[in-house]
């Protein structure tokens, strides 16, 4: 009997495996809606986070493919395209051709996540694989966001904010640390609140803060959707080691100000997807 049991666990396991190995390769295009009276026109947008470095067929033909189809009047990147390793190895080459292919045709805004920024507080590590990093991005016509704001025509404004160390910690079974209320007036400056605001922030735990700084909409992802989803608990584990965090993907609203967590496009470190394909996000914004 016990023979009977390992089999069908070898075979089961096997079988987890393989549809981890199919959903890491094969993304899913999912459309939001949002309205406000601060737009004059509508637009289009794509969100792009957390691809680590996966490549969704050549040079990610496919992914470029898709997005061109849809048009988009921009693409806007959440972070954490790229892969920094131990022993100062930081590569950008996927993360790069992908986006010479998209500023080719499309404008792009790229904001930072914790890999972006490791480089920076670990310079002493990195040397400067950072500033060529943006200067490539720069060279490409992409709007670098390090704590900046951009606009997109007359009507939209986008802000990149680059989080510090501490909100990155491994928690386990601790609480993340709180931030400061004055925090992101301090780092950002204060918001124009006649015009639609997007803010990319790579962590989506501090929405709070970000609707209480005056973002319309927040962009978010990190939590890579909790690497595994299960039927109504949502996903299991964050690469900060936070179990069924109810922000690991997803549409959220606060007082007026909305957040869409994409569950991204890539793995690292734990390179599992199971019920959790990698996610395109289109953002469908719509004058009231």
């Amino acid at each position: 009997m016990w023979k009977e049991a390992v089999i069908l666990t070898a075979a089961a396991g096997c079988a987890c495996l393989a549809r981890s190995e199919y959903e890491r390769k094969h993304f899913s295009v999912e459309s939001v809606q949002m309205a406000s009276g601060k737009l004059i026109q509508d637009r289009c947008l794509v969100f792009l986070s957390d691809l680590h470095n996966n490549e969704f067929g050549s040079e990610n033909g496919k992914l470029v493919e898709t997005i061109f189809r849809l048009k988009p009047d921009a693409v806007l990147v959440g972070g954490d395209m790229i892969v920094t390793k131990g022993k100062g190895q930081g590569d950008t080459r996927v993360a790069l051709s992908l986006m010479k292919a998209l500023s080719s045709r499309i404008p792009v805004f790229y904001g930072n996540g914790n890999h972006e920024n490791r480089m920076v507080w670990q310079r002493h590590v990195y040397g400067t694989q950072y500033e060529e990093f943006k200067a490539a991005l720069e060279a490409m016509g992409i709007v670098c966001l390090e704590n900046e704001t951009a606009a997109l025509g007359e009507d939209i404004l986008i802000t990149g904010v680059d989080l510090e160390p501490r909100f990155y910690r491994k928690a386990f079974f601790q609480k993340a640390p709180a931030m400061e209320e004055d925090y992101l007036y301090k780092k950002l400056g204060r918001t124009d609140r006649r015009k639609f605001h997007i803010l990319l922030a790579h962590s989506p735990l501090y929405f709070k803060n970000y609707a209480a700084w005056g973002a319309d909409l927040t962009l978010s992802g990190h939590f890579h959707g909790g690497t595994v989803r299960l039927p109504v608990l949502g996903g299991v584990m964050t690469p900060q080691y936070q179990f069924f965090l109810p922000w690991c993907a997803g549409d959220f609203q606060m007082k007026g100000s909305r957040m869409i967590v994409s569950r991204g496009l890539g793995t690292h470190s734990i390179n599992i997807r199971f019920n959790n394909k990698p996610q395109l996000v289109v953002i469908q914004l719509k004058k009231k």
